[in-house]
């Protein structure tokens, strides 16, 4: 039995990574925040393989509540990948302090919190792969997303400095660090930002989902047991 724990596992790139596990014989709990269709639709499908579970990264009382719900299922998780991704397209200077400390909860702390309670049988299992997708504004940054591109650049350092930690144990922790995806994220943009993207993109097309997925798939297979440490972009060549 291989299991997976899956933070936004709902969303547009978090659902086709659950479908990608799922179909390589994963048992996958996933996480969501608000989307019950998509969590039902998942669930329909996968009947017996998705296990679905509401929770707000926003808040530690859900996240261990999330935590908790997967262990009442299973006994370990072989790969926990973090998908989960809050945004904020704002000044810096008009940005609260609340809403600093939330996008954080949930790109960074979360991924803290839900990696440090799974970690433990993984090291005794001298096994595991996790995953954290970051963001290649957290590579270049942007202007109005200075937040949340300093959010995924703290991801991308906590998972090479847990790498270094873990690696002994025979666990890879990794990052999959996505350009600019077709996803509901990105519908704020008009016609004439996102051609102006595309232009940006050496490939001349925005990223799909399933871009993503396959690299997280790949990257938590056997195949991949050499590699961590890593932040790989997936972005059509628009931060080179």
């Amino acid at each position: 039995m291989k299991t997976a724990f899956i933070t936004g596992a709902c969303g547009d790139i978090g659902g086709k990574i659950t479908e990608r596990l799922i179909k390589d014989g994963y048992f996958v709990v996933g996480q969501y925040r608000s989307d019950e269709c998509a969590a039902k639709n998942l669930k329909e499908k996968f009947s017996g393989y998705f296990f679905p579970v509401k929770a707000d990264l926003t808040q530690e009382k859900d996240v261990k509540s999330a935590v908790e719900y997967f262990y009442g299922n299973f006994p370990r998780a072989d790969v926990f990948i973090h998908c989960a991704g809050a945004e904020l397209y704002k000044l810096a200077q008009e940005t609260s302090v609340k809403e600093w400390d939330d996008i954080f909860a949930v790109n960074v702390k979360s991924a803290f919190s839900i990696a440090r309670e799974l970690i433990p049988p993984m090291v005794k299992a001298k096994s595991g792969r996790i995953v954290f997708i970051t963001s290649v504004w957290g590579k270049v940054g942007a202007s109005m997303e200075s937040v949340y591109s300093a959010s995924k650049s703290a991801l991308k350092t906590f998972a090479v400095s847990l790498a270094k930690e873990l690696g002994p144990s025979g666990i890879t922790v990794n990052c999959v660090c996505p350009g600019v995806i077709d996803t509901k994220m990105n519908k704020r943009f008009d016609k004439a930002e996102i051609g102006a993207l595309i232009d940006a993109t050496p490939l001349k097309r925005l990223g799909t989902p399933s871009d993503v997925a396959e690299l997280c798939g790949f990257l938590v297979g056997d195949k991949a047991g050499f590699i961590t440490g890593q932040e790989i972009t997936v972005d059509g060549g628009f931060s080179s």
